[in-house]
């Protein structure tokens, strides 16, 4: 799984963004992730979604999809300075906030 590091809010996160005029939420997250990563992907079934307040007190809702590169390749940037890849219980420890913790957790899988 990929994690990223965006230095303007020195957090570890999973890659998600904002929509564009008139584009569906699965559009947006393959732009996003491309822009964010670097890496062209092609996504399976939706996973779920995650509501959050951010920083400036707005309402946040995201939906997230498993997803699997298919080309491109990750050049660090001004937004994202740093990606990881890691297991999911890796991921537990370097996420930055608990709805992204939570929203993993939720799909991994119990012994």
């Amino acid at each position: 799984m990929a994690v990223i590091h965006r230095p303007a809010y020195d957090d570890w996160s999973l890659p998600k963004g904002k929509l564009h005029q008139e584009e569906d939420e699965l559009a947006a997250a393959l732009r996003e992730v491309e822009e964010e990563t670097g890496l062209r992907c092609v996504a399976g079934p939706v996973l779920g979604s995650s509501t959050y307040v951010d920083r400036q007190g707005r309402k946040k809702i995201v939906r997230y999809w498993p997803m699997r590169p298919v080309g491109g390749r990750f050049h660090p940037s001004r937004e994202v300075d740093e990606l990881r890849w890691v297991s999911l219980p890796e991921a537990d420890d370097v996420l930055t906030y608990e709805h992204d913790r939570a929203l993993l957790r939720a799909f991994t899988p119990r012994p």
